[in-house]
């Protein structure tokens, strides 16, 4: 019979877990291997194995992630469709995680092999109870990677995902803790020396083992042959990540451990960039792929040769300006990276292409090391389209950006962008490595280890915000109602599934989920709620953002299958990103620039807020509306026929609302329970369910008093309705509070004016770093020195700066330029009139010889 020495046992519907029965292990192991053997052999014999077809459904069963709820799973679904704990790790190795829910006994000459990405096999284990676990390789890259199981190394047939994590974003108590970090990255500079110190979590190596302390070091090689200029394109890159030498090795396994570095020597000293290794000292110098725990990348002044030590500003301007020479043979990459929000408010609000950057977080106290006078800094999401080079965009207390210009702190592009860019893997797009390469390092040599900015910000330019255009805003909010990119709100209570956004022309469907409410007494509500929303823009994976049971709290499926974000609150995504701090908050962000927010509200409601690029102008269609800044087309219907958004009646808006149901060729939706199937699979709009398209404020009411108080401002008429509808104050404030956050939102997202980054003179100051409509910069000038031009400049809504360029001139030059223009002016002069008196002299003998001739002729 095939595959018999891939075995594994299931938990069984009786809810005993094997691993429980340690005291009879021998007998009861063979009783479950032959179980096992039974169920795989009446699996194939039906041809309902889940062998090979995780995801998939099999006849009468299913092999995919929906089965479990449905309990419609092939017999031998958790054999061969693994989960795992913990589900993520560092993308740089040495994460240990358990296979749950199988148990794997593999014979005495064979060994659990786990296989990542079809590619990379790392040596496995299993525990006295047969539970099995893999250990993590070296990725290069971020996000959710296959990977499968073998006992005999032939026949991989159990599959499951993994989560390759950026190692900056990996939590710290994951990580070898470099304590006092300064100290580390400024070793060997004037003043910085002494002993280095480091701390780990011993239980991520093993209690009992004794411990090896390695560096390893990280580069990216030129594998041209040719010398030739890469003008146009980056020349071809191999990433290497090598074992150098051990800085301590069979350790106690303390979590410590400290040492006096000493410069290092050729070859050692060339690698500049590295981290540092803890792992058991059962392994070799230098083992790969082994159970381990990592440092982040750093510079490795510490470790640098000692000519470094001996004057690390010299040695630093030499790499500084060898980097200078490098970097103006590379392509430019300047022109195609995105401008910057001009203020913070719109960076924080344009969440579809920009996102914090975890170095500078106003939210975790601004410790902004590399940009200082900065209080919060944000990366644009997507690598640019060719060169793949990354934003990053800084802003101080007063929300204005800061620019390199003005500020060793100031926003600054990337050549490598942070977070990689797919396919990752290899360079310049390896999530960290290659940013550590081309930007970070580069930034040591020339501003932190010598006083050279300047040739930094030659090539890393703050590039300002003039280009920059803020996204649209559409929303939904409450039971429910609808804020169009237009600007149109109206309500719809509809039941079913609908399109909320449709752009044909992209590729993008948001779509939406709508469900009667349930009152507090048990009955249903003639009101309904958005319950779950489900996105997909071209090839990417689908998201599908609902309410959990958990009250107020959100669950999002990817591809049909729940995401747990226990462990880490970004993920990668085919085509799409996640970001998800709590579980009231989903960010989803697209490949285009498209941002999707959904926020859990009180009483099981959900707001949801799309943001689109302006790209998408006249190319949108659905309950949202038309983008295109007219409002009166914005109530357009599937069929194509315009219901004007004046004097409509609910019923009207009623029809309108159904025209945009879905279908099941086109229904993203995930139908995992009874209850789902039935509602919503077969019925995509209920035409039984008519909703009460206005509530009556009853003065006997006792609710109608407090909702009077409650309900203000603009969001009033929606507050009332959803409050009177749902019988709930709780329900009502929480539809205000979504739609205040919503008109904060557009003013956040309000288009400002910049008209440009202005120079100080030389010789001289500026005074002002604001370069917005209504701000006013001034000039002077250093003494000895006479300010030329205009000494006041201010920026204009046409985003052109009055005045004339300021420039500062010394006064002896200036006393010599006005002796040069007076003398000039001298000359000039006495050149006119010396001109004027030989004409006046020969007009005058023209004059006395034509009076001859007429006297002549008379």
């Amino acid at each position: 019979m095939p595959h018999r020495h891939n075995i594994v046992l299931i938990q069984m519907n009786t809810g005993k877990n094997v691993g429980q029965l340690s005291t009879m292990r021998f007998k009861w192991r063979q009783s479950i291997l032959l179980l096992a053997v039974i169920l795989v052999c009446i699996s194939e014999i039906t041809g309902q194995s889940c062998d090979g077809q995780c995801g998939e459904t099999r006849g009468t069963c299913s092999c995919h992630a929906t089965c479990v709820s449905l309990l419609t799973c092939c017999g031998d679904y958790r054999q061969y469709c693994l989960q795992i704990s913990p589900y993520s790790g560092t993308m740089m190795g040495g994460s240990v995680f358990s296979i749950l829910n199988a148990t794997f006994y593999p014979s005495k000459q064979e060994q659990l092999t786990c296989r990542f990405r079809g590619e990379i096999e790392t040596v496995g284990y299993t525990d006295g109870e047969g539970r099995g676990y893999c250990v993590s390789p070296l990725l290069f890259q971020s996000g959710w990677l296959p990977f499968d199981v073998s006992t005999d190394g032939r026949n991989f047939n159990s599959s499951g995902e993994y989560l390759s994590v950026h190692p900056s974003k990996m939590d710290a108590a994951f990580k070898v803790t470099l304590v006092n970090s300064t100290q580390w990255q400024y070793y060997g500079t004037p003043n910085t020396a002494g002993t280095l110190r480091m701390t780990w979590n011993p239980s991520l190596i093993g209690d009992k083992d004794s411990i090896n302390v390695e560096l390893w070091g990280y580069r990216e090689v030129n594998t041209s042959t040719t010398d030739t200029r890469w003008e146009e394109e980056l020349p071809p890159l191999r990433a290497e990540w090598t074992y150098l030498y051990s800085l301590g090795k069979g350790l106690a396994n303390n979590g410590s451990f400290s040492f006096t570095p000493k410069p290092s020597e050729k070859p050692y000293s060339d690698w500049e960039v590295g981290s540092v290794r803890v792992s058991s000292s059962i392994y070799s110098d230098g083992a790969r792929n082994v159970r381990a725990v990592w440092s982040g990348a750093h510079a490795l002044a510490w470790h640098l040769e000692e000519a470094f030590r001996q004057d690390s500003a010299a040695w630093a301007l030499d790499r500084c300006l060898a980097w200078d020479v490098l970097e103006k043979s590379l392509p430019n990459f300047l022109e195609e990276v995105v401008d910057c929000p001009c203020t913070l408010a719109q960076a924080r609000a344009d969440t579809g292409r920009f996102h914090t950057d975890y170095g500078c977080d106003m939210e975790k106290g601004s410790v902004c090391t590399y940009h200082p006078g900065s209080v919060h800094c944000v990366r644009a999401v997507q690598a640019s389209p060719v060169y793949r080079a990354g934003q990053q965009c800084c802003y101080d207390s007063t929300g204005a950006q800061v620019l390199t210009g003005d500020s060793i702190g100031g926003s600054t592009p990337d050549r490598a962008h942070d977070w990689g860019s797919p396919p990752y893997r290899d360079p310049p797009r390896i999530p960290s490595l290659s940013h550590w390469m081309y930007d970070v390092l580069t930034f040591y040599y020339c501003c932190l280890w010598s006083d050279h900015c300047q040739v930094y910000f030659t090539h890393r330019p703050s590039s300002g915000c003039r280009r920059y255009t803020p996204p649209t805003a559409g929303a939904v909010l409450g039971d429910p109602h609808f804020l169009t990119f237009d600007g149109v709100r109206y309500t719809f209570n509809g039941k079913g599934e609908y399109y909320l956004v449709l752009s044909p022309d992209r590729g993008l469907s948001v779509q939406g989920r709508t469900e009667q409410v349930k009152l507090e007494n048990g009955t249903l509500s003639k009101a309904t709620r958005l319950s779950a929303v489900a996105m997909r823009e071209r090839s990417s994976d689908v998201i599908e953002v609902r309410q959990a049971e958990q009250q107020n709290q959100l669950e999002v499926l990817r591809n049909q299958q729940v995401l747990s974000f226990t462990e880490q609150s970004w993920m990668d995504l085919h085509g799409v990103f996640l970001y998800s701090p709590i579980p009231q908050n989903v960010t989803v962000m697209f490949s285009s620039g498209v941002g999707v927010e959904v926020r859990g509200r009180e009483g099981g409601t959900m707001a949801l807020t799309v943001l689109l690029p302006t790209d998408y102008t006249n190319l949108t269609q659905g309950l949202l509306g038309q983008m295109n800044s007219d409002p009166l087309d914005d109530l357009l219907t599937s069929l194509g026929d315009v219901v004007s958004p004046d004097n409509t009646s609910p019923e009207e808006i009623f029809t309108f609302g159904a025209s945009w149901k879905t279908s099941n060729q086109t229904s993203l939706f995930t139908y995992d329970s009874k209850y789902l199937l039935d509602t919503y699979y077969y019925v995509k709009h209920d035409p039984a369910f008519v909703p009460a398209f206005s509530v009556s404020e009853d003065p006997a009411d006792p609710l109608v008093g407090d909702m009077l108080k409650m309900c203000f401002g603009e969001g009033a008429q929606f507050c009332k309705y959803d409050t009177l509808s749902t019988r709930s104050l709780g329900v009502g404030n929480a539809t205000l509070l979504s739609f205040m956050c919503h008109q904060t939102l557009m003013q956040d997202l309000e288009s400002v004016v910049s008209c440009g980054w202005l120079a100080s003179p030389r010789y001289g100051e500026k005074i002002g770093t604001l370069y917005l409509e209504g701000s006013t910069v001034s000039f002077t000038c250093n003494s000895g020195y006479v300010l030329y031009g205009s000494p006041e400049r201010t920026c204009l809504p046409s985003g052109e700066w009055t005045g004339e360029e300021a420039s500062c001139i010394s006064d002896n030059v200036l006393g010599v330029v006005l002796g040069s223009v007076f003398s000039i002016a001298t000359l000039i002069t006495m050149g006119v009139m010396i001109n004027l008196h030989f004409r006046k002299q020969k007009r005058e003998r023209q004059e006395r010889l034509d009076g001859k001739v007429i006297f002549e002729q008379s």
